[in-house]
Parts: C-alpha cells; sequence; structure tokens
C-alpha cells in the first residue's frame, strides 16, 4: 500500500496589510523522531551527494520523496505550483546517472520540454541531455532525454531500443491526464512501462492523491505517496476596488488556512455594495429581483480598473512583477495597447537597452518582411516599456522572449490567457484575474477552484519574496462569498479521461492479442475508478426507485390505467414528429434538386419569410461540393448572394429568364447595378401575382402529411377513446406521469451505468476491435484468436487523434495524385479544429472539382461511412474533418509568403506556426506508414515544404 505524508504548514509574514498570519503549530515528539530520522537518511548515500550540490535546503516532503526514490519504491509527488516537485525528478535523473541508466523526462507540451532540456542541460552538460518533441530532434541517443508524454507512447509501443538501459522516468503534470483530448497517453505510458523502471510522478495538489497513488501502487508496485499542501511562499488574497487594494478575509484569518466559509474583510463588503451616483435611479421596479450569478445583481457595485490602472496601482504596492490573467487573445493584445496609450513605463534606460537587444538576437533569423507582418515593431515596443501579451496565438518566438525577459526581471507585467498556466517556469510576485468567468469553447462557466488554484499558484518567487499576492479586479459582478470559496478550497480532484483508440487497439492486439490486452485496459484508472464508483451510483438507483413508487401513486386514475393512457400520448407525439422530419427531409432533397438545375440566367422566386424576392442566377455553382449545390444570384437590390438548401427554405421556383453578359464580373458596382436595372424591368414584364398570394397558393398545395396518416388518425381515436381521457383531472395526472417517466428514464440510464461500470473500458475495447475487423485491419485465425492484417500494420504507426479517418484516406488512395501541397491541405482536414462554431467559409484552392477538392470530398466521405459504421458500434471517437486549414496550408506549402497566407483571415501567426507543425508530425508518420511509395515520397516532400520560414524558428 502507499504510504502518506502530509507536511506541516510554513507562513512567512504579509508585507501588504499589517495582519500577520499565527505561527504554526509546534511539532509533536512524534513527528520531530519522524523529521530526524528523514534528515539522517538525507545525510548518507546518494541523497547526500545530490544535496551537496544544491544551492538550497530541501524540504521535508521533497525530502521524503527523495529517499523513497533512492529506496527504489516509486513516488507520487503532489504539491502547489512553485513547491519544488521538479527537484524529485533531478534527483531520479541524478541516480540513473550515477546507476550508469537511462532517464527520460516527460512533460505535457513541448514548451516545457524546451524549458526542462535547458535546465538539465545546464546541469549536467548538453552532451548528456537530450531533447525529443515529434518535430525536434537533439541527441535522441543521450542517458538524460527530455520528450513529450507522445513521444514516450510511441516508444513503447515501437519497441524502441532507446528504451533499454532505462532506469527512471519523471512525468511532470501527471495531473494532465485528467485532459479529455491528451490525457489518456499518461494512462498508457504508465500501463505499458517495464516492470523495472522506476516512475516519479509529479502532479498539483489534488483532493484523491491517495485514490491515485492506490492505482500506482495496483498497476505499478510500491509507490509512496507524498502530498504536500504548504506553499514554500505563503499567498495572500486580495481584491482591487477601483484604485484600492484590500483584503479579501476579514483581518483575523489565517490566509494560508483561512477554513471553511472563511468571513470577507467588511470594508471589501461595503465598498462592492456601492452604486455609483445615479445608480439606483436608473434601475426600474423589476429590477428589484433580478439577481444573477452568485446572488448579485448585474450591472450594479463597482466599475472595473481600467488596465493601465491595475498596472499602475500593482507598480505602487511594490507587487511587480504580475501575471495578469486574461481569458481572452484580443484581451491581452488590447491590455497591451491601452497601457502604452496612457504612458506606462515600467523599465529604466538601462533596462530598456537590454531588452531591445535581446529582442534583437532573439528574432535575428525572421526576415524584415515577415517582422511587418507579425507586428514586431508594436511587440518590441511594449517589451521595451517593461509590458507584453502572452497567449497562443503569438509566434512561439516571440511568447519565448516574452518568457526570458519576464524571467530576467526586466518585462515587470505580462498579459496571458490560462495557457500560461500549464507548466512554464514564469513566478511572479503576484497574479491578477480580471474576471471569475472564463470561455469554455461552448459558453461562459465559473473558474473552477483548481483552475484558481493553478492560476494563482504562480504567485510567490522562492526565495525572493516572503509572500505572493492574488488579485482580483472588482466589477459589478464580483460576489466576495464566491471569490472566497475559490480561494479556500485549493484541492480538486483528478478523474481519468482514459479511453481506448484504434491505433492503441491494433498496438495491443498485436504485442500481447486480445484476451491479455482486456486485462491490461482492466487496469487503466478508469476502470480502477469506475469500480469504486459503483456503490455510491447503487445509493442513488435506491433512491430513484422510492421517488417512482410515490410518482406512481400521484398519477393513477380511479378510471382506468394512466400509464397506457400517457404511453397514447406520447405514441401521437413521436408519431408527428417522425412525419415532420420525413417531411422536412423530402423537402430538403426537392430544393436540392432545384438548386441543381439551375443555369445562368435563370430568374428565381426566394421565400424570404411571409415574402419572396426575386434574383437572377449568375453562377450555377455545378453540381456542388461539401455542403451541396451552392449558386451566386443577383437579388433586384444589387446584392450577391450564395444560395443554400438551407436559405430556400420551403422551396424555389424558376419564374422566368434573363440574358447575363458572358463576362459579368460580380465585384464591378457598374455591372451589379445594371444588371439588377434589368431584373427589375424583366420582373414588370412576367406581370407575377402579389408574393403573399403566391405563398399562400404554395401552403395550399403543402398539405400536411399528419392529416393523411392513417396511422395517427388510428391512434387519436384510441386516446379519445380511453377512458381517463375523460377524467377531470386529467392534467394532473399527467403531469405527475411525466415525471414518472422522466425518472424513469434516468433510472433506467443510471442501472446501465452500474451494469456498464464492470468492465466498461474493455466493452468499449471490444467495439473497437468489432470496427477493424469489419474494416479489415484485425481478422480471426483458425483458432478465432484476432490478428493484425498488413493493412492494421501501418496503422500502428499512425497515432493522429482522427487515427482511422487517417488510415481510411491512406488505403482508400483518395491523397495519392496530390501533390505536396496538395497533401499538406488534406491532411491538415485530419488535425485541425476550428476555435469558433462560426468559423468562415473554407476555400479550396482550385475550388471543388479540382483535384483537392475531389480528393477533400473523398475524404468526406470517408468520414461519413465511418461515423455510421461508428454509430452502429455505440461508438463516438472519430471528429469530422476541418477545412478551415486547407487554402493556408496549400499558399505555405506551395512557397506563398506569411503576408500571403494570414491576409484576409482571423488566423493568428502563432495559431498558424502551431498547427503547420501538427500537421508535420502526421506528415511524418505517413512517409514511414503509407502504403504506396509515391505517398510516402509526397509526405517527405510536403514536410520540406511547410517547414521553412516561421514555421522553422525554433529557439532550442
Amino acid at each position: 500500500m502507499p504510504s502518506r505524508r502530509r507536511s506541516t504548514p510554513r507562513v512567512a509574514p504579509d508585507t501588504l496589510e499589517p495582519n500577520r498570519p499565527s505561527s504554526p503549530p509546534e511539532p509533536s515528539p512524534a513527528e520531530r523522531y519522524a523529521a530526524s530520522r528523514r534528515r539522517a537518511a538525507a545525510d548518507r548515500g546518494r541523497l547526500a551527494e545530490f544535496r551537496a550540490r544544491l544551492d538550497f535546503p530541501l524540504d521535508d516532503f521533497q525530502v521524503e520523496a527523495c529517499a523513497a526514490l533512492e529506496r527504489g519504491s516509486g513516488v507520487l509527488v503532489a504539491a502547489p505550483t512553485g513547491a519544488g516537485k521538479t527537484v524529485v525528478g533531478e534527483f531520479a535523473v541524478h541516480l540513473a546517472l550515477a546507476a550508469g541508466r537511462k532517464a527520460f523526462y516527460t512533460t505535457p507540451i513541448k514548451a516545457l520540454s524546451n524549458q526542462k532540456y535547458a535546465d538539465l542541460a545546464r546541469l549536467h552538460g548538453t552532451e548528456r541531455v537530450g531533447l525529443l518533441t515529434g518535430d525536434t530532434t537533439v541527441n535522441g541517443d543521450a542517458d538524460v532525454v527530455v520528450m513529450t508524454t507522445e513521444v514516450l507512447r510511441n516508444m513503447l509501443y515501437a519497441g524502441s531500443a532507446a528504451l533499454d538501459g532505462l532506469g527512471y522516468v519523471v512525468m511532470d503534470e501527471v495531473h494532465y491526464l485528467a485532459d479529455r483530448f491528451r490525457g489518456p497517453v499518461w494512462e498508457e505510458v504508465i500501463i505499458h512501462l517495464p516492470d523495472d523502471v522506476q516512475l516519479v510522478s509529479l502532479s498539483a495538489t489534488v483532493s484523491n492523491a491517495e485514490e491515485f497513488g492506490d492505482w500506482l501502487a495496483t498497476v505499478r508496485g510500491d509507490t509512496t505517496v507524498v502530498v504536500s499542501e504548504h506553499r514554500p511562499v505563503p499567498l495572500g488574497q486580495h481584491v482591487l476596488v477601483g484604485d484600492r487594494l484590500l483584503d479579501l478575509y476579514a483581518g483575523h484569518v489565517d490566509p494560508t488556512a483561512p477554513g471553511v466559509d472563511p468571513p470577507i474583510n467588511p470594508d471589501l463588503t461595503h465598498l462592492l455594495r456601492r452604486q455609483p451616483p445615479g445608480e439606483r435611479e436608473r434601475r426600474g421596479p423589476r429590477d428589484r429581483g433580478d439577481r444573477g450569478r452568485g446572488g448579485h445583481r448585474p450591472g450594479t457595485g463597482v466599475r472595473p480598473a481600467p488596465r493601465f490602472v491595475v498596472v499602475d496601482e500593482l507598480d505602487q504596492a511594490g507587487l511587480l512583477p504580475a501575471i495578469v490573467f486574461i481569458f481572452s487573445r484580443l484581451g491581452c493584445e488590447s491590455a497591451v495597447q491601452q497601457c502604452l496609450t496612457a504612458g506606462v513605463r515600467l523599465t529604466t534606460p538601462a533596462e530598456r537597452a537590454d531588452i531591445r537587444r535581446v529582442a534583437e538576437e532573439r528574432c535575428a533569423a525572421i526576415p524584415p518582411e515577415d517582422l511587418e507582418i507579425l507586428g514586431y515593431d508594436a511587440f518590441v515596443e511594449g517589451l521595451v516599456r517593461g509590458v507584453a501579451a502572452h497567449h497562443a496565438g503569438m509566434l512561439p518566438l516571440f511568447k519565448e522572449t516574452v518568457e526570458d525577459l519576464f524571467s530576467r526581471g526586466w518585462v515587470k507585467v505580462v498579459f496571458a490567457t490560462e495557457t500560461l498556466a500549464l507548466g512554464i517556469n514564469m513566478p511572479a510576485r503576484s497574479v491578477v484575474l480580471e474576471k471569475l468567468v472564463k470561455w469554455d469553447g461552448s459558453s461562459h462557466v465559473d473558474v473552477t477552484p483548481g483552475e484558481y488554484t493553478q492560476l494563482t499558484g504562480r504567485a510567490g518567487r522562492r526565495g525572493i519574496d516572503t509572500e505572493g499576492h492574488a488579485v482580483v479586479v472588482a466589477h459589478g459582478a464580483l460576489d466576495p462569498v464566491q471569490l472566497a470559496g475559490l480561494a479556500s478550497r485549493r484541492l480538486y480532484p483528478l478523474r481519468s479521461s482514459f479511453r481506448p483508440t484504434y491505433n492503441m487497439a491494433v498496438n495491443l492486439v498485436a504485442q500481447v492479442g486480445r484476451e491479455r490486452a482486456r486485462d491490461v485496459l482492466e487496469t487503466s484508472f478508469a476502470q480502477f475508478q469506475a469500480d469504486r464508483g459503483v456503490v455510491g451510483l447503487a445509493r442513488q438507483a435506491q433512491t430513484h426507485a422510492e421517488a417512482l413508487e410515490g410518482y406512481a401513486e400521484a398519477m393513477s386514475c380511479h378510471l382506468g390505467d394512466f400509464g397506457q393512457y400517457m404511453d397514447l400520448r406520447r405514441a401521437i407525439t413521436d408519431r408527428e414528429r417522425g412525419l415532420a422530419k420525413a417531411q422536412a427531409a423530402t423537402r430538403r432533397a426537392d430544393v436540392a434538386r432545384t438548386l441543381e438545375g439551375l443555369r445562368v440566367g435563370d430568374v428565381v422566386e426566394i421565400p424570404a419569410g411571409r415574402r419572396v424576392e426575386h434574383a437572377v442566377v449568375v453562377d450555377p455553382g455545378g453540381k456542388g461540393g461539401f455542403d451541396g449545390p451552392r449558386p451566386t444570384v443577383l437579388t433586384t437590390d444589387r446584392q450577391v448572394r450564395r444560395l443554400t438548401v438551407a436559405d430556400v427554405g420551403t422551396g424555389l421556383r424558376t419564374v422566368g429568364r434573363l440574358k447575363v453578359p458572358g463576362r459579368f464580373e460580380v465585384r464591378a458596382p457598374a455591372a451589379r447595378r445594371d444588371l439588377a436595372a434589368r431584373l427589375r424591368s424583366r420582373l414588370d414584364e412576367l406581370d407575377l401575382a402579389p408574393a403573399p398570394a403566391r405563398a399562400a397558393g404554395r401552403r395550399a398545395e403543402r398539405r400536411s402529411a399528419a392529416a393523411d396518416d392513417a396511422e395517427l388518425e388510428s391512434l387519436r381515436r384510441e386516446l379519445r377513446a380511453h377512458p381517463c381521457h375523460r377524467c377531470p383531472e386529467r392534467e394532473d395526472h399527467a403531469r405527475w406521469a411525466e415525471r414518472w417517466a422522466r425518472l424513469r428514464d434516468e433510472h433506467a440510464a443510471l442501472v446501465r451505468r452500474i451494469a456498464g461500470r464492470t468492465g466498461s473500458i474493455a466493452a468499449v475495447f471490444d467495439r473497437i476491435c468489432d470496427v477493424l475487423c469489419t474494416l479489415g485491419y484485425l481478422t480471426t485465425d483458425e483458432f478465432g484468436a484476432l490478428q493484425v492484417t498488413p493493412d492494421g500494420g501501418w496503422l500502428r504507426r499512425l497515432y493522429a487523434e482522427n487515427d482511422l479517418v487517417l488510415a481510411e484516406c491512406l488505403r482508400r488512395g483518395v491523397w495519392d495524385e496530390l501533390d505536396a501541397p496538395g497533401l499538406a491541405a488534406a491532411v491538415s482536414t485530419i488535425v485541425y479544429r476550428s476555435r469558433r462554431d462560426d468559423a468562415a467559409e473554407a476555400r479550396v484552392p482550385g475550388g471543388p472539382d479540382s483535384r483537392l477538392g475531389r480528393a477533400l470530398d473523398a475524404a468526406v466521405r470517408a468520414w461519413s461511412q465511418l461515423e455510421d459504421l461508428e454509430h452502429d458500434a455505440r461508438l463516438e471517437t472519430i471528429q469530422p474533418l476541418d477545412m478551415g486549414l486547407v487554402e493556408p496550408i496549400h499558399r505555405w506549402a506551395a512557397g506563398r509568403s506569411l503576408d500571403a497566407v494570414l491576409r484576409g483571415s482571423d488566423l493568428a501567426a502563432g495559431d498558424f506556426v502551431r498547427w503547420c507543425k501538427q500537421v508535420i508530425d502526421v506528415l511524418d508518420q505517413i512517409s514511414g506508414a503509407a502504403p504506396t511509395a509515391r505517398l510516402r515520397t509526397t509526405a517527405d516532400r510536403a514536410v520540406t515544404a511547410l517547414r521553412r520560414g516561421v514555421v522553422a524558428y525554433s529557439a532550442v
């Protein structure tokens, strides 16, 4: 069983307010004895050698974890950001080198890998340290190699020779396994590492560290769990109200241990309740009960301080350097501009000269024309003033420059998105949050306690600050009680996101066979948590069963079986919906055929609500690409529109013809004006009936399918004849019956969850294997055992998230005829994900009928067929193809300039570089796994075409 120790908090004096935290309690005799034993152990052996090289003393939790490592145990270290967890990882590297074995240091993101590589190279020399991040390889055969976790997973599946002699694996930020996109990789590595490898897992402080440690002990053997909730630099909690910085808690509260529901600073509460002059008079009587998130009234209270005021207040309070988290890329850039406009200057002349020199050295490789496109001058102007932005849309070199200058203390304020909180070493004295609500990609959601802890964890530089400071900018929606709940709850549970994939399935079957693979998957953390959760679900199911009995009694009717009556009502509703859906599908197909039949010069009538409008077709748009036919028309008011099936609603009618010039240019105002005038004249000649009358006529032509449906009419007669139909309390019974039906469905789903918890991961694996057998990637031998086919053999080497779609595109040869730019563009549809649902319409170079257009159309058909196959197998793993990057990637691979690639798009330079590197990763896989030599050669050429200019720049 894993052992656990919780370190005793140590508290530093508050440097901002006169209130000081209470002193830590005196340790008990048993605790003093245990501490003396740890110190004695640390004074001998490899740990003593390691400590002698450090210029700072080790904390108790670091000593305990390192001692466990030296005893041969695996360790899980859960501690706050900045507590020094990585020291334990560095000790594992020290042990490996001392024993003549290898050490792998894994991280979740490439930027953190780059940073850790630089740290270890300084400690042990560049000849002994390597780096592998997919697109960067430096000394890959070294004794110590830093890598992303995906690289190690791929090594394990490939049986790489680099694993020979491996003694230690450090998994930094291991709580990242909760990430639903990339988290499963962590569990794959933990499960598949050789038994003789010692695992060092470094995690943020989570509430279920013991549970995670129990699982590690199950799959990896002896594991020591070391938990420290103590921050080396205590964290004060503050709110900035206008230009006043106040403590969050009341004066007697220890901010390092506020407890449950700590009392709020009364001065803060008073200020937040105040309203601007005239605000009360502007509010009407209906506002009295209008409360928003957290019980506050939207729009009341103080207004947020401008960003330059926030910077000034932090500077005057001596709280710089600071990281200001703004959950918006545009907001980060705007904040820098606001500071520059307001004249903010936080640097000395000497610092400004140094900043400009460092920026010029780092960006020297970028051509001047690209620097102009990237906004280099504005970027440097912010740096020399001491302020900068940091977000994923920035060029990696720019972000790395900001990180370097901030760590040197020259840049004083960084406006950042939350991606900066993912492990990059940029400690500050204070951290500021503008809001406690963020956009999660689909809606605005509250910041969770775990996210608040992760973000504010950067406040307080060890060895420099006596206290870190978390500051929230007050605004009308701020609830101090909600904020105190976030700040006082520093723990959050770690939940597995593990799921089998197609690539994982073929690799497991190839290595250990189906039955052994099922056993392996049963050891996942996801299954471990699922098994433990069954007890709670069973209690919930019992509560449901009792409530169902009460609902059934309340809906009972003395005239007959009310459940039977409700079944009839639901059957009628289902039938009506089914008929409406079938009618809509038929109408959509009719409209699509109408659009496909249009010719240049057709005068058409388009429904527009209760009226209609007229237009002339100037481009029929062919047979359609990915979204069906899209003809271009010119309306009577000179507007150019591209029609879709959704635009024409109830249907489109051709009412005449009009001659259109052979070289009609839709962008020429004069041409549009002349053609629109001729269209209006032609409509006068046609002498059409008033639009509302024609619309009414069309409605009369379309009789409701429900009126003619014999089955629906039979159900309605049966309903009217049922005895419960005459009950005077019928609708009261119906309301209870609806509640009963909803709870019955919830209960049935809960029972299915309970039944599916046992062996749930293996069951998904079985369904994935069934799909792979259907497609021919797996087959059964004469004894019924699963075997990997030749096609499955190269699927083993495809690690993209959409691995099966990628494999099918390669196997079907849909990309075989493409050149290098076309292949790069096609591959982008596999990896790219638009940041917004309302992204602009994608453009295909050469149009839908080009070689690339046909290849993309074939890829979409392959995806659609796989989605149907997955649906039948009750799986949801593959993602739709996204065409949003096709044109920019094609242009870049074809040798166009950065200006030509980014012009006219919302694509940020940093995003473009990041997506290019992901496309390169997949192209590299294709170059080694594609079934034809021609495609492998094209993939190599595409990699070369993409890896140039800003995409090739690296700070490593």
